[in-house]
């Protein structure tokens, strides 16, 4: 992303529901963020000097953090918080850290969780609010998943404005990705159309860590570690037996980060196969024709593969779309292992290969102390936001500072990799993979 585009395209603006009066309750010790306070986008010279040369607003973020004025009474105030999609390391540190910021710090004692996802807003499904006190939510943060339930699929969003209207909720906390997030952002827009009060804020959540202009999404980190362990036993496995092969599948429907990071991590993997990188499977320069070059040369092999790469195999799959509207993915874990097997054995080579698919596992972890710092502090930062009376805003973390994103902006497109940049150059190096296609 040049500064010019930046300049032109980047639109920054925060949603507000109208001017804060009432003081803010936190201690005179805290340290208050003012408005004006801003995080650049883009503080390289270049795109600074771009904006500078065309007499144009450098683009900046809004900073995260508490304001001396705040637009609701505390005393008055009603709070939701609702888990949409995915399970994922982290989910119930958000909800704890968003229970004890409201109770403890701002004193609003009215918080219920809405129960799987959106589906818990709508009268049919008959799922009651769930009381979310400070002895409700105290050991949450040991289990994985979410305590409220979750569901994927939309629901109608004028049927959800109709239940925060009902209850007269002042603050919706949506802790999800990049559907939930489309989802927030129609929330909050109908509630303004109809002249209702309220704020609507999001917490990202993918381990995928795909959310554009964030620089990282909670259990991203966990995620990573996990994967490095599965890596170095597949690692183990490869290395126990005569042409032995470990394959391993790891989360990344659109986006490489996890494999590509964990393989770092380690450094054990000999192949790291992801959605922003095309590779041929046959022909001299394909990834079979590769693999077997390196059993050949040492005996044994790992293969780590995003769940979302090498899609272009699969045909008429792609039209398809889940209960979320996201494209369905082909198996490529399954398709990689059954096409390898099939390979060797037409050249009557014999390999042991070890497929392992530990999605489901990772993903419904406690999150690591890394993670759970983390929460904590978006859980936080999504507070001040909500008793300020932003609204139609995520809270992420760019340049190292919290700051609030419009999710309009967030959602425009997913974050990948750049195949020409440092990340993916050093997991080449690391792998020592050639570019696998045949062109």
């Amino acid at each position: 992303m040049n500064g010019e585009i930046m300049c032109e395209e980047i639109d920054t603006t925060i949603q507000s529901l109208g001017d804060p009066t009432i003081d803010s309750p936190l201690l005179a010790t805290t340290r208050f963020v003012e408005e004006s306070e801003r995080v650049l986008i883009d503080s390289s010279l270049n795109a600074v000097n771009a904006c500078l040369r065309d007499r144009k607003e450098i683009p900046s973020f809004e900073c995260a953090g508490p304001r001396k004025k705040i637009f609701f009474d505390p005393s008055k105030t009603k709070c939701g918080v609702v888990t949409c999609g995915g399970l994922c390391p982290g989910i119930n540190d958000v909800i704890r850290g968003i229970v004890h910021e409201l109770y403890f710090i701002y004193r609003v004692e009215n918080i219920y969780g809405i129960p799987y996802g959106l589906q818990g807003f709508i009268p049919r499904y008959r799922h009651p609010f769930i009381d979310l006190t400070p002895s409700f939510v105290e050991n949450i943060h040991e289990l994985g998943g979410t305590v409220l339930g979750s569901s994927r699929g939309s629901q109608d969003i004028g049927e959800i404005v109709d239940a925060i209207e009902r209850v007269n909720l002042n603050i919706v906390f949506f802790i999800g990705g990049d559907g939930t997030l489309k989802a927030a952002s129609a929330v909050a827009r109908e509630m303004l159309a109809r002249g209702y009060t309220g704020s609507v804020i999001a917490i990202p959540k993918t381990i995928d860590n795909d959310i554009s202009f964030v620089s990282q999404t909670f259990g991203f980190d966990t995620a990573v570690e996990e994967s490095r362990k599965v890596i170095q036993c597949a690692h183990v496995e490869s290395r126990g037996a005569p042409c032995g092969i470990g394959l391993v599948k790891l989360m990344g429907r659109d986006s490489g980060f996890i494999a590509a990071n964990a393989a770092l991590a380690c450094r054990d993997a000999n192949f790291v196969l992801v959605p922003e990188e095309d590779f041929d499977l046959e022909g001299e320069k394909g990834f079979l024709a590769t693999l077997e070059r390196r059993l050949k040369a040492r005996g044994h092999a790992v293969v780590v593969v995003a769940e979302g790469a090498g899609q272009k195999f699969f045909g008429d799959l792609q039209q398809q779309t889940d209960p979320s509207g996201n494209v369905k993915k082909g198996d490529i874990g399954l398709f990689l292992k059954e096409r390898i097997e099939e390979y060797f054995a037409a050249r009557q080579l014999q390999v042991n290969l070890k497929y392992i698919d530990p999605s489901y596992v990772i993903r419904s972890i406690v999150a690591n102390a890394s993670d759970s710092i983390f929460c904590g502090f978006l859980a936080q930062m999504a507070v001040h936001a909500g008793m300020s009376g932003k609204t139609d805003m995520l809270i992420g973390l760019w340049n190292n500072v919290y700051v609030h994103i419009p999710i309009e902006l967030s959602v425009r497109e997913r974050k990948k990799i750049d195949i020409n940049g440092p990340l993916w150059m050093s997991v080449k190096e690391s792998t020592g993979q050639p570019t696998m296609k045949n062109e």
